[in-house]
């Protein structure tokens, strides 16, 4: 079984899930109270330069200032390929994975930046920028000033003079041919890079993706002229079409969503872009969640433990803090059938390759410890170490790793550009005052919704019983109103809420009632 994308659609909010043999591989979600910001442009006023930090605050009409280092302002193809982490362009440059450098840190390969942000930016100076990293916790979101539009094959950067290939075309006659295509098509002074769906494409498709991608920037750039400070000037796709732009690749076998709206804004995109694709796309319309149909709700559910078995009988154990994520390994039941160094070898090798797949459903990022099961053996130690690199290699996400130390511990970085699962799944626990967490309190309510959609359509009555905590209860009277009456029209039958005091904040209950109309 191939590669699948799952897209559920709600009207509080889009679930996407990348499938590969079966199993979830990565879960994006975007909820209609909280929408992405990466990929937006925005014309923006600069309110704090920090020559200490290399850095200045930038006011783009959030919440929270906007963060923008020193080498995301200098236009310069050296220092946008040492942003980039290679000399090459990466394959996907877009809202899902952006490849510029989180704030500076101590690395082998850094190199001071030529100029100073003093010397580029002052106070009150106007800008445009784009988010390449949603805000994150207390932080507020990363921004650019190279600006990118990702288009279905090619990625136009009209800020730089490059032309860059897709590492994940390895083959050097098709890396040319696109090349030679892109040079001879390119306005001089734009940059573009080929993505890995280009592979294969005709001249004449990239020729009108590319007049099409600089008629957007052109568009950009006049809107950007008459609009005040601050202001969002350019909106990216929402997550349906990002997902069918930027995770529908050759080796998706097929897609399916579950709205019908969703699948004809799909086909609609698809025709323009990407019309080979088109019979691989199918509209889910079984009874039958379409997460729950694939497996993918269970999935996640164990995505938000902190401990993780392996088949051997060994578990691995995944703790965030502020700062990092610590992970351990541990034997646990396996007990071995030889010798204790093949053992610990065994659930090692085992557990760097849960490890990689975990990080990257959970989109884990950030500075990551791995405390491995210490191995006296340096040829054991090299091997763990080689099999968690190989793991990585089908992350998209950049990442760098450093080799297992004498105690069995393993650094690495991965890029971090939006929230992790955990964080946006859950919220900090009240009941144990930080020592856990707890489903949000948004959470509870959206499965409260799912379960009333999948279960409702089988009974004969004319209204819907919900027990629920306090604190949901209120959510679902006041924040989730609208959805509720959308339910309620739905399926013609009137939901009432009913708070329980006694009740656990993820514990509800729904019972199926005849309501007395007259009394």
């Amino acid at each position: 079984m191939g590669a699948e994308l799952i897209i559920n659609v709600a009207p509080w909010e889009t679930r996407v899930a990348l499938l590969e043999n079966g199993t979830a591989v990565e879960f994006h979600v975007e909820r209609a109270t909280r929408p992405g910001h990466v990929g937006n442009i925005y014309k923006g006023r600069v309110v704090r330069v920090l020559p200490g930090m290399q850095a200045a605050f930038v006011d783009i009409g959030l919440d929270r200032t906007a963060f923008l280092y020193v080498t995301d302002v200098y236009d310069h193809l050296s220092e946008f390929e040492l942003m980039l982490g290679r000399s090459e362009c990466v394959e996907e440059h877009d809202p899902y994975m952006r490849y510029h450098e989180e704030e500076p840190q101590p690395d082998l390969h850094y190199v001071p930046p030529p100029f100073r942000i003093e010397d580029l930016l002052h106070e009150r100076q106007e800008i445009l920028v784009q988010v390449t990293k949603e805000p994150v916790g207390s932080k507020g979101a990363r921004i650019t000033s190279h600006i990118s539009l990702p288009g279905r094959h090619l990625v136009l950067m009209p800020t730089m003079n490059h032309v860059g290939i897709s590492r994940r075309i390895e083959e050097e006659a098709e890396r040319k041919r696109l090349k030679d295509i892109i040079e001879g098509l390119r306005p001089k002074g734009t940059g573009f890079i080929a993505r890995t769906a280009s592979e294969g494409i005709k001249k004449e498709h990239l020729k009108a993706e590319m007049d099409f991608l600089l008629r957007l920037w052109k568009n950009i750039q006049q809107q950007s002229s008459t609009l005040p400070i601050p202001s969002l000037v350019y909106e990216d796709l929402d997550i349906t079409l990002r997902a069918v732009r930027d995770l529908f690749t050759g080796d998706v076998e097929r897609l399916v969503v579950d709205s019908r709206q969703a699948y004809e804004r799909i086909l609609q995109f698809i025709d323009t872009f990407a019309f080979e694709l088109k019979p691989r796309v199918e509209l889910y319309e079984a009874s039958q969640p379409i997460f729950e149909a694939h497996g993918i709700e269970i999935e996640m559910s164990r995505s938000l433990g902190k401990k993780v078995w392996l088949k051997s009988g060994g578990y691995i154990v995944i703790e965030s803090t502020e700062a990092l994520t610590a992970i351990d390994v541990n034997t646990g039941k396996f007990v071995g059938k030889r010798h204790l160094e093949d053992t610990i070898l065994k659930t090692n090798i085992e557990a760097a390759k849960e490890i990689a797949y975990q990080l990257r459903l959970r989109n884990i990022g950030g500075l990551i410890i791995i405390d491995f099961i210490d191995m006296s053996d340096s040829s054991s130690r090299e091997e763990v170490f080689k099999t968690l690199k190989d793991a990585l290699k089908r992350d998209k996400c950049k990442t760098n790793i450093l080799r297992m130390s004498e105690l069995g511990l393993i650094q690495m970085t991965r890029k971090r550009n939006r929230e992790s699962l955990s964080r946006l799944l859950t919220e900090r626990c009240f009941y144990c005052e930080g020592a856990g967490s707890l489903k949000s309190r948004r959470t509870i309510c959206y499965e409260i919704f799912r379960k009333i959609s999948r279960d409702a359509p089988s009974y004969m009555t004319n209204g819907i019983q919900v027990q629920v905590h306090p604190a949901i209860g209120e959510m679902l009277l006041k924040e989730e109103a609208t959805f509720i009456e959308l339910l309620e029209r739905q399926f013609e039958k009137e939901i009432i809420i009913e708070p329980r005091p006694d009740f656990h904040l993820e514990q509800f209950d729904i019972s199926y009632v005849h309501l007395d109309k007259e009394g």
